[in-house]
């Protein structure tokens, strides 16, 4: 008997969000090293289902380790974090993989897995479940949708690093879990795709999914996010609306460089853009 309940826990599928419904808390999170140097301080967040929300901030501020904090990937962390309000620990390790599907900066595949074979593995947490009927139908429509399906049959290992990113995030969009974790997934990217990447982010999140992304660039966070939080010492300086964080003031302050804010004429986005001396007083 308990044997059964645990193969039915282990099982149970996530709940659907409601649309604008917290799915995502970090409360007071700490982390230090050394037991002095604090990398992250008294960090709070709620995602929402069918947002995108991007961390940004400079060097060594503390974004991917704010998300290896929620992923559960750094231990040396005070605080709490929640899923679908419950503690992230509460969740065995199948449990959490159907519910948040994590994309890290560096992915690692030693042996010799086909792209098709690195997708397919995202399929794993819904074995022995009735969504494995899906399975067929979801690997093609994300190979389709990263780009990846013109070489499906080559060898992760042979990619070039863009490639290689597209294809590891074939995997996570295959994981079909409401939360999408994704540490600077537009690296080694050319425009085209990382325009892409930020695209199939907010139609990922059009679904009723969450999306929390680190990202180096202001302005695709500018375009693509719903809210953007800033960090800056390992604290949240800023979190809202792109218009109401991408600042002049705010950014020169966050990145030690002055900055100038405009409002793209298209697409009506902020556009982030270094304050640099003439080109003639340059050479």
């Amino acid at each position: 008997m308990i044997e059964k309940l645990r193969r039915a826990r282990e099982s149970r599928p996530p709940e659907v969000p409601t649309p604008g419904s917290t799915v995502l808390s970090v409360d007071q999170v700490t982390v230090s090293y050394d037991g002095e140097r604090k990398v992250l301080e008294g960090a709070s967040l709620d995602v929402r289902a069918g947002e995108v929300l991007a961390l940004v901030g400079p060097n060594g501020a503390g974004k991917s380790t704010l998300l290896g904090v929620i992923t559960g990937d750094v231990e040396e962390a005070s605080g709490a974090v929640t899923i679908n309000d419950h503690p992230s620990y509460a969740w065995n390790t199948r449990e959490l993989a159907m519910r948040r599907a994590v994309l890290l900066q560096q992915v690692d595949v030693s042996f010799p897995f086909t792209v098709l074979e690195v997708v397919e593995m995202g399929r794993a947490p819904w074995q022995r479940t009735q969504a494995t009927a899906d399975d067929d139908r979801i690997v093609s429509a994300v190979l389709e949708r990263t780009d990846t399906s013109r070489f499906a049959s080559r060898t992760f290992t042979s990619l070039s690093g863009g490639e290689r990113s597209r294809a590891a995030l074939g995997r996570v969009l295959a994981q079909a879990a409401p939360i999408l974790l994704l540490d600077e997934p537009t690296a080694a990217m050319d425009i085209r795709h990382q325009e892409l990447v930020l695209t199939i982010a907010r139609e990922y999140a059009a679904t009723g999914s969450a999306v929390v992304v680190v990202l180096h660039s202001l302005d695709l966070a500018g375009a693509y996010a719903d809210r953007i939080a800033l960090l800056n010492n390992g604290r949240i300086a800023a979190d809202g609306t792109p218009e109401e964080v991408l600042t002049a003031e705010r950014i020169s302050e966050a990145y030690g460089h002055p900055v100038t804010v405009f409002t793209d004429p298209v697409s009506g986005s902020p556009l982030v853009v270094p304050v640099r001396p003439p080109r003639k007083d340059m050479s």
